[in-house]
């Protein structure tokens, strides 16, 4: 049995403003229909003897992971939410102890969530024989055949060939120069650094207590203190705090005697960048990417996405330009590894717009900030069908809903009550309240808050059936 090991850990910063860290690359439909996490998991359909994925995210991400395996009817293995981040090592490690606990054994496939692949038959070829390795009690790793010189990757040297498939691994170098990568890429003998493995979970413990047994001892001890709420487990939050970071590379892979690496020529990228994205996109006759409602003239090179609005562009050749609702970003498509300059500076300007999109996804639907001003803002707000909100109150600020589609049922003090379209209520401050949708189509009004503060921590939880109540911002 394989189980795939879906990591979903990271903020994506260098794709902002499309990026943030509530809801980062790996969920956002960037090349095609699907989200980044759907087509990571969509792409090992009809791999023989597949278990469902067992995905590590955050806490923020957990039901945007949920929801989103849903809508494509895959049932996960499990959801392991991170307290925080403590790199691929600790997060592999606590995946194969998880599987190890229900008695089984299988090859677990490390995997980030936000890579692309265009060519999934190779891929698929390409994992079964790594898997055939991985049975042997070998430490795959992929190599990615390089087509060009490039700086901004990790690389693998290649060994001697095995006899069944791929090489034993020489050596792991790290990002070289741009002398070093064009005599690596003339030489044949070296690979891009993908950072997905495949291993049976238990020959990946042994290794892990041989080289690096503080994070064996920490993630041990988190998995036996979890527990789980919904369909998510949780380790012990303090002991997985005091385990030390580390990537699987530098843990494992660089000091293990059984590392091999599995040639992967199935168009990878790792979508670390907006140029990264561009060169993945489907190009026009000029070079061009467009998104959205672009219009175009006399423009070379460029990707141009809009979220909300008409966005045109004239007279321009390589540049990244980015509309979201909030946000718009202009670059130069070769400075496009600097964007994280700019997510840092709004970070300690204490801006928002880094971490939050207008449009706010929750458990039972999601809200768009429409305006907001001193003492009021307004929002629109969609409840999913069946779906609630939790019983819950504002000590600053007062509501008042107006319903534009569907019916809600209404928690207001003592009362209980429907609300159909073009009829509204009144929610005072201090009054305990929810709000439902008990029909078979979205519910959406329009809220328009009023009073001294209007941050979305005021808000204090009576009853809720997501689990949130000690979480203010979920």
């Amino acid at each position: 049995m394989i189980v795939p090991v879906v990591l979903s850990g990271g903020s994506g910063t260098r794709l902002w403003p499309l990026s943030r860290s509530k809801f980062p690359k790996q969920f956002l439909p960037l090349t095609n229909d699907f989200s980044m996490l759907q087509n990571t998991v969509r792409r090992l359909q009809g791999v023989a003897d597949l278990a469902g994925p067992l995905v590590v995210c955050n806490e923020h991400h957990r039901f945007v992971v949920g929801e989103q395996l849903q809508d494509i009817d895959i049932k996960p293995y499990d959801v392991l939410l991170e307290p925080a981040g403590r790199n691929t090592a600790p997060a592999a490690t606590l995946a194969a102890l998880r599987v190890m606990a229900d008695g089984d054994d299988p090859v677990l496939a490390i995997m980030a969530s936000d890579h692309v692949i265009r060519d999934g038959d190779k891929f698929r070829t390409a994992l079964s024989r790594a898997a055939g390795l991985a049975e042997q009690g070998h430490l795959v790793t992929f190599g990615i055949v390089p087509d060009k010189a490039e700086t901004g990757y990790g690389y693998i040297k290649r060994g001697s060939a095995l006899k069944d498939a791929g090489y034993a691994v020489a050596e792991f170098v790290e990002k070289p120069d741009r002398a070093a990568a064009e005599a690596y890429l003339a030489s044949g003998d070296y690979y891009w650094n993908s950072g997905m493995f495949l291993f049976r979970a238990s020959r990946f413990i042994e290794e892990i207590e041989k080289f690096a047994p503080e994070i064996l001892r920490s993630c041990r001890e988190a998995l036996k203190g979890a527990h789980h709420d919904l369909d998510f487990c949780r380790p012990d939050r303090e002991t997985f705090l005091a385990c030390p970071s580390e990537s699987i590379d530098y843990a494992v892979m660089e000091q293990t005697d059984a590392a091999v690496v599995v040639p992967l020529d199935a168009g990878w990228n790792d979508v670390g960048s907006w140029s990264a994205l561009w060169e993945v996109g489907e190009q026009g006759e000029f070079g061009n990417v467009t998104h959205g409602d672009v219009v175009v003239h006399d423009v070379e090179n460029s990707y141009v996405f809009s979220e909300s609005r008409l966005v045109a562009a004239l007279g321009v050749k390589d540049l990244i330009v980015v509309e979201t609702k909030d946000a718009v970003m202009v670059a130069d498509k070769h400075c496009v590894q600097d964007v994280k300059e700019i997510v840092d500076r709004l970070k300690d300007d204490g801006r928002p717009e880094t971490d939050w999109h207008r449009q706010v996804f929750r458990p039972w639907g999601h809200y768009d900030s429409i305006y907001a001003a001193d003492r009021f803002q307004v929002k629109r707000i969609t409840v999913k069908p069946g779906a609630s909100l939790s019983l819950q109150m504002h000590h600053h600020r007062a509501e008042h809903w107006i319903v534009v589609n569907g019916t809600g049922r209404i928690t207001r003090g003592e009362d209980t009550f429907l609300l159909s379209e073009n009829e509204s209520t009144y929610i005072p401050i201090g009054t305990k309240h929810r709000l439902e949708n008990p029909g078979k189509v979205p519910l959406e009004l329009i809220e328009v808050q009023s009073g001294t503060y209007l941050g979305e921590d005021d808000i204090v939880r009576f009853d809720d059936v997501y689990g949130r109540e000690g979480d203010k911002l979920a």
